[in-house]
């Protein structure tokens, strides 16, 4: 059994292996938007079904945050982090709507060049601003833990 002071390894175990699954679905979008040239229909078809899976999981994956969870156990004992709480969760309608820009943008029936590369760069950023999201949520935790949890790297 975990002590009061320590984080439970069910959390830990939880938060790692949410991250975890996201940084695949980020890699798998990531590895399509690599190629040069816009992709065949069925290819862009499959991007689309990855980015729209991604986005459900995400709207889930931060409603769950927006009702409790890991962050708001880090914040009821150290309440100092509520504000940095609030900003993570502010994050989560841009978040989603960046995400549905690009899916809408994959979704005309004649891709250009440019508009795949277009594409790509705004994946690119959506994953910047995606991975920079999730470093701050790791950072709350470990500081409402006051340990080092191998999160934040």
């Amino acid at each position: 059994m975990a002590s009061i002071d320590r984080c439970d390894p069910v959390i830990l175990g939880h938060v790692l292996a949410e991250h975890q699954d996201l940084f695949n679905r980020l890699t798998t979008a990531r590895r399509t938007f690599a190629a040069e040239a816009p992709p065949h229909p069925a290819e862009r078809a499959a991007l689309q079904a990855c980015l729209s899976s991604l986005r459900d999981h995400l709207q889930e994956h931060f409603l769950l945050e927006e009702q409790g969870g890991f962050l708001e156990e880090s914040v009821a004992r150290m309440p100092r982090l509520g504000p940095a709480m609030a900003a993570i969760v502010a994050q989560h309608p841009t978040l989603l709507a960046e995400l549905d820009t690009i899916i809408a943008s994959l979704s005309s029936s004649t891709l250009s060049a440019m508009a795949w590369q277009q594409a790509g760069q705004a994946f690119a950023g959506f994953a910047a601003h995606m991975t920079a999201h999730e470093r701050s949520e790791n950072a709350v935790v470990q500081e409402g833990y006051n340990e080092d949890l191998g999160l934040v790297d």
